[in-house]
Formats: structure tokens, C-alpha cells, sequence
């Protein structure tokens, strides 16, 4: 008996929990249920993080929550609930098979068999954003190296665990040469300790359109956050839906099981929802805390069910579908098919199942960290980069002196082109004369003079080399 925590979440989500959930017991899960309540109600309640001190301890007790749709409402500053218990419980891997059901569901990918392996914590998911000038604003793109380790050793552990024979890397780093950099690199270096499965890595925009046309070529996909939020979504949809796909999020020592829609509050109450992505959702738990005979069964009536035709009005097709059915109806049509296996379809069978087990991280020894500079974010409304060029140059001291101006990443000083077009928003590097090894003293001078003439410093990043390497961008044109 394994205890969980249940959340029915809002919208659509108590009817496909109850739907869920009456498939399991049915199926003779091993489960005992603590349900908690998270989502609307909590946030209109005033919780501006939409769940409870007690409902977090029953989760962080429990170890393994499943969790049904929630509705976080606009504005109010209300947090994302599913990015917070990610983040907060250390959910580091969100795992989305996308796997074709042609011919009973359209798609054009009849062969599609595709493992989605997304990092979950960090990326521009980090959150951090601020507006600088009056025309600019950012946002950090955190990558870290624990970050990169676990989720590329996380990828590999499940195609070696799971059968899998290739697992591909998509980045940017031919732009982002620091960040998607470190990705990349770990991934090489990861991938050279499991030699009995293949790996690659594309650019992300060209990866991007070859899964989308020939998903077959894939088999487990590993990216940072925002390109695996994106593509897990768009890999589900050419499946056939959105609604037929689960995900897991595993951590160290928790573990979060959904559906990866949304709450559609618009069909909620009327007994047409689709329970199958949050079926899927529970299937994976299943697999995850061992059960993997119950996983099999229930996928298995699934399956069967979704080859007979039994289909939610979502994805009903009057060319394959033998019958509309609602929520309920459509988890009886699941009870009644335990214990039987599709004639078409692949049946499963989970034998090599549980939680999947990698190291912590543990640190390196650190690098030599020298300081070479400084680039002091500058916001200034004129355009001629030739002026503040001039400006700036009252900030050199002994040790540092003004060496380029980039706007939006060109430079544009010295030597710029009048073509660029410029904001308001410059970023200056101050750079070491000479050799000289410049120290914080000497980058808070530079700031004092910025004061003393007027110009509004917002913003400083220190250059640093680490190991003798270079760690910081150059401009584009550089």
C-alpha cells in the first residue's frame, strides 16, 4: 500500500479525478488517498500561492502527489502553482511520452514513439525579470551545471532503463554560447558514459521542425525548459491531442503526476471531459512507486478502449469512433476492458519499472575565477552611440577603460554602423588596460565617476575567466 497525495484541482478536474480514480481501485491499485485542496479556491481565499501550509506538509510527507487541473486567475499577482511545487520540492525532470494511436486517433505521424526529457527548474523559468529603461526589459537565463547533470543523466537513465536507444539533445548555442553552451557540453560529456545508446544534438529551431515532420527519427528528446515546454506540447499534438497525454515530474525524493492540459472551466459540470491525459498521469505514478502490473492492466483496458472506439467528444472521428461517450461512461468502457489487451495496438508490459534512481549532485573542484572587467548597463534616451561613446569615456581609471558599446547585443561602438538601430538601453565594458588585474575597488570607481557625470548606471555584470576561460559573451560583430 502506497500512501499519495490527491489534488481534484478545478474546472474539469474533480470529474477526470473521479474518473481516474475509479479506474485504479478498480484495477486494484495499492493506494491510500489523502486528498487535499490546491488551485481556485485557495487563491480567491487570499493565498496568493494557491495552496495551504497543511496541504503543502501532507504532500512533502507523502512523497507522491497526483494532481488534477487547477485554475490560477488572472492577475492579483497569484503564483503558478505547478512551476512553485516543481521548484519547491526539487522536481528537476518532466517526462512526456508522446506515443501515436494511429489509426484510431488522426495523426500524421503514424509511427511516432517519442520521449520528451525536460529540465523543470531553472532556464528563463527562473523567473528573475526586471525593466531596466524606459524601452527595455529582461529576463536571466539561469543554467547551471547541476541543472544540466541531472536531467541529461536523467534522459539516459531512463532509455537505458526503458529500452531506448538514442537520446538527442536540442540547444541554441550557436547564439546562446554560455548557457545553452553548458547544456551542450554536459550532454557530451554525460553521453560519453553510456556508450550502448546513441546520441546527437541539433540546434533547436531546425530540431524543432524535424520533430514535427519526422518525429520518428527521435526516440528520447532531453532540453532545457522553455524549448521542452514548448515542444512537449507541440509533440503531444501531432499524436493526435493534447488530451490524451500525461507527465511525470521527479525529483530526488518527490514525485508529481498530471494531465498536461489545462482546466477548461467551460466544460466543467457537463460529464464531457476527456479523463485520458490524467489516466496517463496515474499510469506513470504507477510505474514509478512499482506497481507496474496494475500500470500494465490499466493501460492495457486503455488501449483497448480507445481501439473499440469508445471515444470523448474531443477526439471523436465518426470515420474510426464507434461511440461518443462522456466521462463516466468513457471510465466504464476502461473498468470493463481490465484484464483484456488491444488486438491492434501494442499491448504493454511493464516489468522494468520504480523510480529511477540518480546520484546528487556533488561539486567540482572550483575554478580559478579571475576578474577582467566589467559591463555597466547604461540607460541613456539619446541614439548617436558616438556621443555616449564620449560620455563614458569619463568613467576610464587607471586600471579599466571603456572598449566597446553594444545596444541590444550589436556593437555599435567603436566603429559602429548608422544603420543599427538603437533603444535606450547600453550595455558598456570596462576592460582591464594593459594586463592590469583590476580589482571591486576599481569597478566601484568606475560607478563613482558614472555618478559624477550624470550618466544612470542601472545595471554591472563582472568578467570573469575561469580556468583561463573566457566567461562572458562579445558582442555580436565582435
Amino acid at each position: 500500500m502506497t500512501k499519495i497525495t490527491v489534488a481534484k484541482g478545478d474546472g474539469i478536474g474533480p470529474e477526470i479525478m473521479d474518473a481516474t480514480l475509479r479506474i485504479l481501485e478498480a484495477a486494484g491499485a495499492q493506494l491510500d488517498i489523502d486528498e487535499i485542496e490546491v488551485g481556485e479556491k485557495v487563491y480567491l481565499a487570499g493565498n496568493t500561492a494557491g495552496i495551504s501550509d497543511e496541504a503543502w506538509e501532507t504532500i512533502r510527507r507523502n512523497k507522491i502527489f497526483l494532481k488534477a487541473p487547477i485554475t490560477t486567475p488572472q492577475g492579483g499577482g497569484y503564483k503558478s502553482l505547478n512551476v512553485t511545487t516543481r521548484k519547491t520540492l526539487g522536481l528537476f525532470a518532466n517526462v512526456r511520452p508522446c506515443k501515436s494511436l494511429h489509426p484510431y486517433i488522426a495523426t500524421k505521424h503514424p509511427e511516432m514513439d517519442v520521449v520528451i526529457v525536460r529540465e523543470n527548474e531553472e532556464d528563463l523559468y527562473a523567473g528573475i525579470e526586471h525593466q531596466q529603461t524606459d524601452e527595455v526589459v529582461q529576463c536571466l537565463k539561469l543554467i547551471s551545471r547541476p541543472g544540466c547533470e541531472k536531467i541529461i543523466t536523467y534522459a539516459f537513465e531512463y532509455a537505458k532503463k526503458f529500452g531506448r536507444k538514442k537520446v538527442t539533445c536540442f540547444t541554441k548555442d550557436n547564439i546562446m554560447k554560455q548557457t545553452d553552451g553548458l547544456f551542450h557540453k554536459v550532454f557530451d560529456e554525460i553521453a560519453a558514459k553510456y556508450p550502448d545508446i546513441e546520441n546527437e544534438h541539433w540546434i533547436v529551431d531546425i530540431g524543432a521542425a524535424k520533430l514535427a515532420d519526422s518525429p520518428e527519427v527521435f526516440d528520447v528528446i532531453v532540453m532545457p525548459n522553455l524549448y521542452g515546454d514548448v515542444l512537449s506540447d507541440v509533440a503531444a499534438q501531432i499524436t493526435g491531442s493534447v488530451g490524451l497525454a500525461g507527465s511525470s515530474n521527479i525529483g530526488h525524493d518527490h514525485a508529481m503526476f498530471e494531465a498536461i492540459h489545462g482546466s477548461a472551466p467551460r466544460r466543467a459540470g457537463q460529464n464531457m471531459a476527456n479523463p485520458s491525459g490524467l489516466i496517463q498521469g496515474a499510469i506513470l505514478m504507477l510505474q514509478h512507486i512499482g506497481q507496474s502490473d496494475i500500470a500494465a492492466k490499466v493501460q492495457n483496458a486503455w488501449l483497448k478502449t480507445m481501439e473499440d472506439g469508445i471515444h470523448t467528444y474531443d477526439v471523436y472521428d465518426e470515420k474510426v469512433s464507434t461511440q461518443k461517450v462522456g466521462t463516466k461512461e468513457f471510465a466504464d468502457a476502461v473498468i470493463s476492458n481490465l484484464g483484456q489487451v488491444p488486438k491492434h495496438l501494442k499491448k504493454v508490459e511493464f516489468e522494468n519499472t520504480g523510480a529511477i534512481e540518480i546520484p546528487k549532485h556533488t561539486r567540482r573542484p572550483r575554478a580559478e575565477k579571475v576578474l577582467v572587467g566589467v559591463d555597466v548597463f547604461v540607460d541613456w534616451e539619446g541614439t548617436d552611440p558616438d556621443v555616449i561613446g564620449e560620455k563614458l569615456q569619463k568613467m576610464n581609471t587607471d586600471v579599466l577603460h571603456l572598449t566597446m558599446i553594444t545596444n541590444r547585443g550589436v556593437k555599435v561602438w567603436p566603429n559602429g554602423f548608422d544603420e543599427t538601430f538603437c533603444t535606450d538601453h547600453w550595455r558598456c565594458r570596462f576592460s582591464a588596460k594593459d594586463g592590469k588585474a583590476p580589482t571591486k575597488a576599481d569597478i566601484i570607481e568606475v560607478l563613482t565617476k558614472a555618478e559624477e557625470n550624470g550618466i544612470d548606471a542601472i545595471k554591472t555584470e563582472n568578467l570573469y575567466t575561469f580556468d583561463g576561460v573566457r566567461g562572458y559573451s562579445l558582442g555580436q560583430g565582435q
